[in-house]
Order: structure tokens, then C-alpha cells, then sequence
């Protein structure tokens, strides 16, 4: 089993399963803008609730441990590929077949993991959705009510986005994506050197007159949702990751993972520390709701975030897509099923995907705490439950041998000290 297991390499075995494979640069490109969401430009808020010392400390600690939960994640799931011989496990099979090799009184229970890691998968990327949608439509609304007589209602900004939305979810490539994440990246680059641009031109507040600690121990949970919210980003990983042609570079020390976390680190805690030190209390759930909307740089420089951000609608959408489609209605339709059939059925999930968190956001516009709780509830299962999990019932057969040879071992000794054999 174990020689069998060593000869059988899934990353070679990786591309029959791809229809449109990314490179390493692609790759890093898609990890990038799928995690550098409106969860950075939340993170001076989230240091308004944890305090300046607490914040960098928690953060970088939260930052180092999210890098190496993905990092146990994604290795569980290569041992996991080599024991089933298959190229490739998605995060709801690869629970499944834990359960399976993992100690026997999870057998029983294997669909049920499976089913609930799809659950958290679905609703985490749907909550990342809703977010984008307050995001642009608050944020558009803080530019146009500078030049409309009338102030509309915030739900009428979000609703000139349902065409376009649905016009960014008929793209089923992921491949087809990475120009546009490439100049959504610049983009990016541009908007953080214009939040840099805003936080030091009037940074006259001393250092000394922030919080240190945080005011209130209540708040700290609001924190580390938003941290974990941020750079976790787990479905993102995975689904890039899984899109690899190369993806034994994905783990490497200086892979994909490595340098877009520490990339992506660096701009969090430099947007958190400088952002709550620049606006303190009156920090927005958004730091550029904090810049004057009557500024033409400030005006055009959201306005262009704004597309950057439509842009991730479709990068995260492609993820509870994907699992519902693949995993629940593919296999329902038959394999007589047209491909004209299939495509019906998939544009309609598409379309009844942007109706639903449409919905949800224009009934609930609040984006700071949906950031928190996306982060606190879904992410603290998938994030860090899951991959112990799923690195625990990986490695279950080898720790069983372990436990079985010292037992032995010891049983050995015991009688031939005592003579009795």
C-alpha cells in the first residue's frame, strides 16, 4: 500500500482533470486579487476594535498561522490524492475520503462532512459576494451624491449592477479572468498608493493618542473576523490551487503561497496600522469613505476599485458555482444529458446566484459586520477545523502503524524481562 501510494504522483496526474490550466504566474495573480478584496480597506477599522500593539501582534501571529493551515490543508489533500490515485480531490471529496481512511468512527459520517464543508465553502464565497455588493454600491453612492440633487437610496446603486453582474457571471472560463486580475492589479497598486497618498497628507495625530489594547475586550472578535475574513481567503487558495498545471510549486518556500501571502500581508497591516492611526474612531467601515468625496483623485480613484472589485465577484463566484453545479446538479441531469442542456442549466444557477445575493444585500447593507461574521464563523471551520481534520485522518494509517510497533515493542520487552515467554 504505502510503495504503491509512493510511486503515484497526483500533480502529474493533475491535468486530465483541467479544461483550462493556469501558470505559476497566473496563479499568483488570481491569489492576489481574489484575496486583495474590501477586506483590506476594512482593516483600519478592525484596528479600531483590537487597539495599535494588539492589532500588529494578533495580526502577524493570525497572518503566520493562516499561511500554515493552508499549507497542511493543501499537503493533507496531496496525501490523500496518492492514497485514492487520483489527480485531484475537491475540498468537499477530500473530507469525504478523511472520513474514509481516517478512524473508524467517522466512516459513518463521511457525507455529512462532506455536505458540511460544501455548506461553509458555499456560504462563506456567497457572503464574500454580498459583500462586494454593499461595497459598490455604497461606495457609489458616496461619489454620485456629490453631483445628484436627489440622494438615492443606497439599494438603487446596487441595482445598477444587476446587468452588469450578470454579464460578468456567462464567464465560465477561470482562465479568461487573469487580464483582467492582471489590470485589476495594477489598478489595486494605483488605488493603495492614493490611500497612502490620503492617510500621510494630514497625518498629524500622534501615535500616543490610539488605543494600544482596544477599548472594550467585546470587540475583539470583530477584529479577528475581519483579519481572518481578509487573509484567509481559504476558497480562494483552493480553487487556484486546483487550477494549477504546475502545482507542485504551489507549497514551495518561495512558491505561489509564500510570496502572495507575504505580499499580501504587507499591505494589511500597512493599510490597518497607518489607516486607524490617520482616522482613529472616525475610521469607516471603508477607508475611502473617509476620503473627500468632493476630490476628483478621491472620486475616480473609488470609482476604479469599484471594478476591480467587480472583477472578484467573478473570481469568487466561480467557487460555490463550481461545487453546486459539478457536485449536486451535473450528476442529477444524467450523462444523456445535452451539452445545450447543461449550459441552460448552468447560466440559470449563474443568473439565480446574482439574484440571491442581490437580494440578501439590498436587505442587509451592512458591510463591516458581514466582514466579520463571514470571517468569524464560516472561515474558523474551514480555515482551522477543517485542514487539522483532514491532516489527521491523512496521516491516520501511518499513525496507527506507529502506535501498533510500539505496542508490540513494548509487550516484547515486558515479557522477556520478566522470563515469562
Amino acid at each position: 500500500m504505502l510503495a504503491t501510494m509512493v510511486d503515484y504522483d497526483p500533480h502529474v496526474h493533475r491535468v486530465e482533470y483541467l479544461k483550462h490550466p493556469t501558470n505559476n504566474l497566473e496563479t499568483l495573480l488570481h491569489l492576489i486579487k481574489g484575496c486583495l478584496g474590501t477586506g483590506l480597506l476594512a482593516m483600519p477599522e478592525g484596528f479600531k476594535y483590537s487597539g495599535m500593539i494588539f492589532g500588529i501582534v494578533f495580526f502577524i501571529f493570525i497572518a503566520l498561522f493562516a499561511t500554515y493551515c493552508i499549507h497542511v490543508l493543501v499537503g493533507s489533500q496531496y496525501i490523500l490524492c496518492k492514497k485514492k490515485k487520483v489527480g485531484l480531490l475537491l475540498y468537499g471529496d477530500s473530507i469525504e475520503y478523511a472520513c474514509e481512511v481516517g478512524p473508524s468512527c467517522f466512516r459513518k459520517y463521511r457525507k455529512i462532512g462532506s455536505l458540511l464543508s460544501n455548506i461553509f465553502l458555499i456560504s462563506y464565497q456567497t457572503g464574500a459576494c454580498c459583500i462586494y455588493w454593499v461595497f459598490v454600491g455604497t461606495s457609489l453612492k458616496y461619489v454620485f451624491d456629490v453631483y445628484t440633487p436627489e440622494k438615492y437610496e443606497l439599494y438603487v446603486y446596487m441595482l445598477l449592477m444587476f446587468i452588469p453582474h450578470c454579464l460578468i457571471m456567462c464567464v465560465r472560463n477561470l482562465k479568461l479572468f487573469a487580464p483582467f486580475s492582471l489590470v485589476a492589479d495594477i489598478v489595486s497598486l494605483v488605488t493603495f498608493g492614493v490611500v497612502f497618498y490620503y492617510i500621510f497628507e494630514h497625518l498629524d495625530s500622534s501615535f500616543d493618542e490610539r488605543d494600544k489594547i482596544g477599548r472594550n475586550v467585546q470587540d475583539y472578535p470583530l477584529f479577528l473576523g475581519t483579519v481572518l475574513f481578509s487573509l484567509q481567503s481559504l476558497p480562494i487558495c483552493i480553487s487556484v490551487e486546483n487550477n494549477m498545471e504546475s502545482p507542485e510549486h504551489f507549497l514551495k518556500p518561495f512558491g505561489v503561497l509564500n510570496i502572495g501571502f507575504a505580499i499580501l500581508s504587507f499591505f494589511y497591516l500597512f493599510v490597518g496600522i497607518f489607516g486607524y492611526w490617520r482616522y482613529g474612531d472616525d475610521i469607516h467601515s471603508s477607508i475611502t469613505l473617509n476620503f473627500p468625496p468632493e476630490d476628483i483623485l478621491a472620486e475616480v480613484i473609488i470609482l476604479s476599485y469599484c471594478l476591480c472589485i467587480y472583477v472578484s465577484y467573478g473570481l469568487n463566484a466561480y467557487v460555490p458555482i463550481t461545487i453546486i453545479y459539478d457536485e449536486y446538479l451535473e450528476p442529477r441531469l444524467g450523462e444523456d444529458a445535452s451539452k445545450l442542456k447543461k449550459l441552460v442549466v448552468e447560466m440559470f444557477l449563474r443568473l439565480l446566484f446574482v439574484i440571491a445575493t442581490c437580494t440578501f444585500s439590498v436587505t442587509i447593507p451592512l458591510l463591516g459586520l458581514i466582514i466579520s461574521f463571514c470571517g468569524s464563523v464560516c472561515l474558523s471551520a474551514l480555515g482551522l477545523i477543517f485542514p487539522a481534520f483532514l491532516e489527521m485522518c491523512a496521516y491516520w494509517e501511518e499513525v496507527g502503524m506507529s502506535s501498533g510497533l510500539y505496542s508490540t515493542l513494548r509487550s516484547m520487552y515486558e515479557k522477556l524481562s520478566s522470563g515469562n515467554y
